[in-house]
């Protein structure tokens, strides 16, 4: 055993289920922009989505786009952050759309490129009881929540403002020309957009795991984990020969390894666990005229648990489907998973997919190390997906990362990001974010050059 790599990892303290008081966040940038009388119709559907959130602890946000994301929060010893009862009501919609019914983290699996050692961060660490205490500066905008951390001295746990609520600006939402669809005069259509951000910071040994999730104005999810922190001075030998030279001439060899970071989202559209899931394929079908490429895209019910990959093209994807709920334009609401995972670690079977659709079951809960918990749960998500029928389907995204060191890596380390999105796919007939003069029948669907 590779005693330098057992060094990176200190032990802690022993599972337990850390829960938070109800306590309303609204991202301050936010609030500020909304006058007294918006504040004062808003104030009841926070106290109702406090009050639904109950022993967890509520959000809710009003975005400049005019749409309101909602859910509920809490801290667990080992997943960290969790988040339920995740709805978006688009601008004009009558009622919230419920997505998710949890998301979090399901494994970060770090295996050494010198096999020196091979970690899963969230469940052999209790990634959650190591939330690092956030600064003012450390949350621009936005405002700090109360959550357990553990004293590295001491090994007990305390509480620390450790849970950062904020509004980002993410670059231009749209960009267009109306006189392209018929609108007379045209007008220049561009508006910039904005995200609810709510993020932790996990120490692991010497990383310090960024677990961010992204709620855009258009509604989309995006979860992303970002490693920082400091190499680790015990990996430094690089036994294999391979390791990248990181300091004077090529004496110390930093040890490569990947990071394969698995979330788990559990899918209730409209309030509904009974989703659906499709997967589409797209290929070449042959020449069309003038010998231009044709391809064809297909699509398929999937009717038992599943395991797959996006492809090297991205040809192949998925969509959650809502059971009951559909649009103004009577399609199906659905979500899709957008998702390329370019640096796929293989040699363990559970790692070798980008996707695994189960069936819910309260014991499945971590992609890797599952039966640490219990000798009778299935070990991972590979075990998990064994053909049983997809009801009530829980969704694995695993994405990876080789970290192959680099001199500008010391120190500390910048950051690189892993992540997916969750994508509306028909959950509303037009963008929530088309400009209300727009929102037309005739600009819904094929333009028409008409007068208004």
């Amino acid at each position: 055993m590779h005693i330098g790599n057992r060094l990176r990892r200190p032990v802690l303290a022993a599972s337990v289920l850390l829960v938070l008081p109800a306590v309303p966040a609204l991202a301050p940038a936010a609030q500020a922009a909304q006058t007294a009388p918006e504040r004062a119709r808003t104030a009841p559907a926070a106290a109702a989505q406090a009050a639904k959130c109950g022993t967890g602890s509520a959000v809710e946000q009003k975005m400049r786009g005019g749409g309101v994301w909602r859910m509920c929060w809490h801290t667990d010893s080992t997943s960290g952050l969790v988040l339920e009862d995740i709805s978006f009501q688009p601008r004009h919609e009558a009622k919230p759309i419920t997505i998710l019914k949890s998301a979090k983290l399901g494994q970060i699996h770090v295996p050494y490129d010198n096999a020196a050692a091979e970690y899963n961060d969230v469940t052999d660490m209790q990634l959650g009881e190591s939330a690092e205490a956030l600064r003012p500066k450390d949350c621009p905008g936005g405002v700090l929540m109360k959550i357990p951390g553990v004293d590295p001295d001491t090994g007990e746990t305390k509480q620390v403002n450790g849970l950062c609520v904020t509004t980002q600006e993410r670059g231009f939402a749209f960009h267009g020309n109306s006189g392209d669809i018929g609108e007379e005069p045209g007008k220049k259509d561009a508006e910039q957009g904005q995200d609810l951000v709510l993020y932790t910071v996990n120490s692991a040994g010497y990383y310090h795991y960024i677990n961010q999730w992204n709620f855009s104005d258009d509604g989309t999810i995006t979860p992303k984990a970002g490693a920082t922190g400091n190499l680790s001075p015990s990996d430094y030998d690089a036994s294999d020969k391979q390791g990248w030279p990181v300091g004077k001439g090529s004496k110390d060899r930093a040890t490569s390894h990947h990071h394969n970071i698995f979330w788990r989202l559990n899918f209730k559209p409209d309030g509904s666990s009974d989703a659906k899931v499709e997967q589409f394929d797209t290929k070449y079908a042959g020449k069309g005229q003038e010998g231009i490429p044709t391809y064809r895209t297909t699509r398929k019910r999937l009717a038992k648990e599943t395991a797959g990959n996006t492809g090297a093209n991205g040809s192949r994807w998925w969509r959650v489907v809502s059971a009951k709920g559909k649009n103004a334009d009577g399609h199906r609401r659905s979500w899709e998973i957008v998702h390329r995972n370019q640096a796929k670690y293989t040699a363990r079977a559970f790692t070798k997919y980008d996707v695994y659709f189960t069936r819910y079951k309260k014991f499945e809960q971590y992609a890797s190390d599952n039966a640490r918990f219990g000798s009778h749960r299935a070990d991972d998500v590979g075990k998990f997906t064994n053909g049983e029928a997809l009801k009530h389907p829980v969704t694995w995204v695993n994405v990876g990362f080789h970290h192959i060191a680099r001199d500008e890596d010391q120190t500390p380390m910048p950051v690189h990001w892993q992540g997916f999105s969750v994508a509306p796919r028909d959950v509303t007939s037009m963008s929530p974010l088309t400009p209300d003069r727009l929102r037309k029948p005739k600009y819904n669907g094929e333009p028409e050059e008409a007068d208004d």
